[in-house]
């Protein structure tokens, strides 16, 4: 805030006029919605606003002079902190656990497309996995009805299956779906918690025995998917490998 004064002069006048010069944001609500607000540490509702700064003065006859537009903030309904708009990129709580509860599901039916559902130990071992995720209601009725679904999806990919980083050998359907819901995920994962989906996938591969091609060639694609090193997926992998 400026601050400027001006004493009486030959006019007459005495005493002092004061004239009080500010910059003024006002706001503007343009949209609302449901975020992950890291100031309150969970989901939270906010308004999007926009925003105009202006020159104020006070003393003088004159409007609110307009000076320039800000960026938009996300203004939180609880805590009423500002933040910017890459805040939307954050997960809420509930989106994230659906993201969580997909990615499983994904890596499960890859294995089992890639491994076959022949043996009893496999099926138990990914309908656990599913269940654990957060599809309570999951039989291994269900996991064989998709399984056979994918089977007969042949329109869809060939049998090498194309990937952003090159050619999965996967013989599966799968390979495009998997990245889709591992990719978004992994940056909101600690290290521990990709590592954690991909020892998921290889228990259930190893339930019947050793990797087979497929099998392996499905989990390499996971831990790209997931941002996991080579030398370190195939740590894991012979971790799980030795310890079944």
């Amino acid at each position: 805030m400026v601050h400027t004064e001006s004493r009486g002069g030959g006019d007459g006048r005495s005493g002092r006029e004061l004239c009080v010069v500010g910059v003024r944001t006002l706001w503007k609500t343009v949209g609302d919605g449901e975020f992950f607000c890291t100031e309150c540490g969970g989901d939270r509702n906010y308004r999007r606003r926009t925003g105009r700064r202006r020159v104020v003065l006070f003393g003088l006859p004159l409007p609110l002079l307009p000076r320039s537009q800000v960026a938009p903030v996300l203004e939180c309904a609880s805590c009423r902190g500002r933040f910017g708009m890459e805040a939307l990129d954050h997960p809420t709580t509930t989106r994230f656990s659906a993201m969580l509860r997909d990615a499983v599901h994904t890596v499960t039916l890859a294995v089992l497309a890639a491994g076959g559902t022949e043996a009893r130990p496999v099926r138990d071992a990914a309908v656990g996995a599913v269940r654990n995720a957060g599809f309570d209601d999951c039989d291994e009725e269900q996991l064989l009805t998709l399984i056979e679904a994918l089977a007969a999806d042949t329109g869809r990919l060939p049998d090498t299956c194309a990937s952003r980083d090159g050619l999965d050998p996967c013989g599966t359907a799968l390979a495009i779906e998997l990245h889709e819901a591992l990719e978004p995920l992994a940056p909101h994962l600690a290290p521990a918690g990709r590592e954690a989906i991909l020892l998921q996938g290889a228990r259930i591969a190893v339930a019947d025995g050793p990797y087979r091609p497929a099998e392996r060639a499905v989990l390499e694609t996971v831990g790209r998917a997931l941002m996991i090193g080579p030398d370190d997926t195939a740590r894991l992998l012979a971790t799980t490998r030795t310890s079944s």
